[in-house]
């Protein structure tokens, strides 16, 4: 479902694919061939607090982006919250993750499943973020890898879906 509010409304590429089972409200934008999943809500529901999501994106169910700068090539895990954050490009954001205000993810990081990246806090580019607070160092080739196979794996997945011609 896609809706405005105070005069904003959401703009979705038209190789991207958004089931209506998801929720878009307010200033939002959704890049080309990026994906979201059932009930995924996106809110842009304050002056100057925009929620983008950049290029072959994927953004998992259950998970919610408040005022949320997401850039390319980025795979957001299931259950995750990101809130008044930034997460820059080719990046993997684990499952039932907390990206907090003011928080930015660098470029080719990967935040591990369950880990809290504190408010203000930045994780260098090229590392994995752990645990609660989440603490860092340098991601493994395995990890590199892995953040290419599920952004590739889900370019696909969405792409397949979107051809199908349901949900949407």
């Amino acid at each position: 479902m896609q809706e405005s509010i105070f005069g904003m409304e959401p703009k979705v590429a038209k190789s991207a694919f958004v089931p209506k089972m998801s929720y878009l409200i307010g200033d939002v934008t959704v890049g080309e061939r990026s994906s979201l999943w059932p009930f995924v809500c996106l809110r842009g529901d304050e002056k100057n607090n925009p929620t983008t999501v950049g290029e072959e994106c994927n953004i998992q169910e259950f998970t919610m982006l408040h005022g949320a700068s997401i850039g390319d090539e980025v795979s957001i895990g299931h259950n995750a919250v990101i809130d008044y954050a930034t997460v820059k490009n080719h990046a993997l954001i684990g499952m039932q993750s907390t990206v907090l205000r003011g928080a930015t993810v660098e470029s080719n990081c990967l935040v591990a499943a369950g880990s809290v990246v504190l408010q203000d806090q930045t994780i260098p580019e090229g590392h994995l973020a752990y645990g609660v607070p989440a603490q860092t160092r340098p991601l493994t080739e395995n990890q590199k890898q892995e953040i290419s196979r599920v952004h590739q794996h889900y370019v696909d997945f969405g792409r397949s879906y979107k051809e199908t011609g349901r949900f949407e």
